[in-house]
């Protein structure tokens, strides 16, 4: 049996396969550079997938939790209406089911956001890092916040007061969304519709 494999035709050898190798190696260092950005991201479409696990194993407990925090305050927050808590305690729970959708839906696109980033060559190293941040932070912070809110939400008598508590958290991580996603856009017409020129990898 012969050492060595055989030789295939020499078609394989007219520098496609060095080619291809230095782009997926040049995709790679690009994706290295967007590493904390893609792995918030993953973690984002962790979180969504592991409150709906949370939620098929323990959905009665995290309901009676939520009616615990109302009727822990029933008096002072509510005067003993009822029926505004467990109205209160129905909304926190829909808050809950966001958390969950916010997570897996904005951290899909959060990374399909930076992926694309990765595969444009004109961006340089620190815009890659800053845009792949602002996707990563933003779509964890922001899927959190939604959960905060869910269970802040029976303690202050309301959904509206609980999101103003936390608009500290609400509003940068939003921003920082519309900001990546916006970049992301941006950056892809350019790679697209700009005159072609040798680039940055």
């Amino acid at each position: 049996m012969p050492l060595n494999p055989p030789i295939p035709a020499d078609s394989a050898y007219d520098g496609s396969i060095d080619a291809s190798r230095a782009h997926d190696a040049a995709f790679a260092m690009r994706l290295r550079a967007c590493r904390w950005g893609t792995l918030l991201a993953l973690l984002t479409i962790l979180f969504g997938f592991a409150l709906g696990g949370a939620f098929g194993a323990f959905e009665a407990p995290i309901k009676q939790d939520l009616m615990a925090r109302a009727e822990a305050v029933a008096a002072p927050v509510y005067g003993g209406d009822t029926a505004k808590m467990k109205g209160v305690v129905d909304k926190s729970w829909t808050y809950y089911k966001r958390a969950h959708m916010h997570g897996g839906g904005i951290g899909g696109v959060a990374l399909g956001g930076i992926l694309m980033l990765s595969a444009l060559r004109r961006p340089s190293r620190r815009v890659r890092q800053g845009v792949s941040l602002a996707l990563g932070v933003g779509g964890l912070a922001y899927s959190t916040f939604w959960l905060l809110a869910a269970r802040a939400a029976p303690g202050l008598g309301g959904t509206d007061p609980a999101k103003e508590s936390l608009s500290w958290l609400a509003v940068p991580s939003a921003g920082l969304l519309l900001l990546g996603i916006a970049s992301v856009i941006a950056l892809t017409a350019l790679e697209l519709f700009a005159p072609w020129h040798t680039t940055r990898g």
